[in-house]
Protein backbone atom coordinates (compact mmCIF):
# COMPACT_ATOMS: atom_id res chain seq x y z
CA UNK A 1 0.00 0.00 0.00
CA UNK A 2 1.32 3.45 -0.90
CA UNK A 3 1.09 6.22 1.68
CA UNK A 4 0.41 9.68 0.33
CA UNK A 5 1.88 12.77 1.91
CA UNK A 6 0.05 16.02 2.16
CA UNK A 7 1.38 18.98 0.19
CA UNK A 8 2.13 20.88 3.41
CA UNK A 9 4.59 18.19 4.52
CA UNK A 10 6.33 18.38 1.16
CA UNK A 11 6.76 22.18 1.11
CA UNK A 12 9.71 22.47 3.58
CA UNK A 13 11.58 19.72 1.75
CA UNK A 14 11.27 21.43 -1.64
CA UNK A 15 12.31 24.76 -0.08
CA UNK A 16 15.39 23.07 1.37
CA UNK A 17 16.23 21.52 -2.00
CA UNK A 18 15.89 24.87 -3.76
CA UNK A 19 18.26 26.54 -1.30
CA UNK A 20 20.78 23.71 -1.60
CA UNK A 21 20.71 23.81 -5.38
CA UNK A 22 21.61 27.51 -5.34
CA UNK A 23 25.08 26.77 -3.96
CA UNK A 24 25.58 23.86 -6.32
CA UNK A 25 24.67 26.06 -9.30
CA UNK A 26 27.13 28.75 -8.18
CA UNK A 27 29.94 26.18 -7.94
CA UNK A 28 28.99 24.63 -11.28
CA UNK A 29 29.08 28.01 -13.03
CA UNK A 30 32.51 28.78 -11.60
CA UNK A 31 33.94 25.36 -12.46
CA UNK A 32 32.37 25.28 -15.92
CA UNK A 33 33.61 28.70 -17.00
CA UNK A 34 37.06 28.05 -15.52
CA UNK A 35 37.32 24.80 -17.50
CA UNK A 36 36.30 26.62 -20.68
CA UNK A 37 39.01 29.19 -19.93
CA UNK A 38 41.53 26.40 -19.41
CA UNK A 39 40.58 24.89 -22.76
CA UNK A 40 41.00 28.30 -24.45
CA UNK A 41 44.42 28.71 -22.79
CA UNK A 42 45.62 25.33 -24.03
CA UNK A 43 44.15 25.72 -27.50
CA UNK A 44 45.39 29.24 -28.23
CA UNK A 45 48.36 29.48 -25.80
CA UNK A 46 46.94 32.50 -23.97
CA UNK A 47 47.90 31.47 -20.43
CA UNK A 48 46.74 32.69 -17.85
CA UNK A 49 44.12 34.95 -19.41
CA UNK A 50 41.60 32.29 -20.40
CA UNK A 51 41.39 30.82 -16.91
CA UNK A 52 41.27 34.26 -15.29
CA UNK A 53 38.52 35.56 -17.55
CA UNK A 54 36.62 32.25 -17.31
CA UNK A 55 36.74 32.32 -13.51
CA UNK A 56 35.59 35.95 -13.41
CA UNK A 57 32.72 35.26 -15.82
CA UNK A 58 31.73 32.18 -13.80
CA UNK A 59 31.77 34.15 -10.56
CA UNK A 60 29.76 37.06 -11.96
CA UNK A 61 27.21 34.83 -13.71
CA UNK A 62 26.94 32.45 -10.77
CA UNK A 63 26.52 35.27 -8.24
CA UNK A 64 23.88 36.93 -10.41
CA UNK A 65 21.91 33.69 -10.55
CA UNK A 66 22.48 33.04 -6.82
CA UNK A 67 21.23 36.49 -5.77
CA UNK A 68 18.25 36.32 -8.15
CA UNK A 69 17.17 32.97 -6.70
CA UNK A 70 17.84 34.09 -3.11
CA UNK A 71 15.61 37.13 -3.54
CA UNK A 72 12.88 35.00 -5.08
CA UNK A 73 13.16 32.48 -2.21
CA UNK A 74 12.87 35.17 0.47
CA UNK A 75 9.88 36.77 -1.24
CA UNK A 76 8.01 33.47 -1.56
CA UNK A 77 8.70 32.18 1.97
CA UNK A 78 6.28 33.09 4.73
CA UNK A 79 7.70 35.52 7.25
CA UNK A 80 6.85 34.79 10.89
CA UNK A 81 5.24 37.78 12.52
CA UNK A 82 6.40 38.68 16.04
CA UNK A 83 3.81 38.86 18.77
CA UNK A 84 2.53 42.38 19.18
CA UNK A 85 2.29 44.12 22.52
CA UNK A 86 -1.48 44.44 22.16
CA UNK A 87 -1.98 40.66 22.28
CA UNK A 88 -0.36 40.31 25.71
CA UNK A 89 -2.59 39.52 28.64
CA UNK A 90 -2.94 42.28 31.29
CA UNK A 91 -1.35 41.44 34.62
Amino acid sequence: MVAFRSSSAKAPQTHWRRLTSMGVELAAAMIGFTLVGLWIDRRYATEPWGVAIGAILGLVGGMYNFLRQALRATQSSPVPRPASEDSEQPR
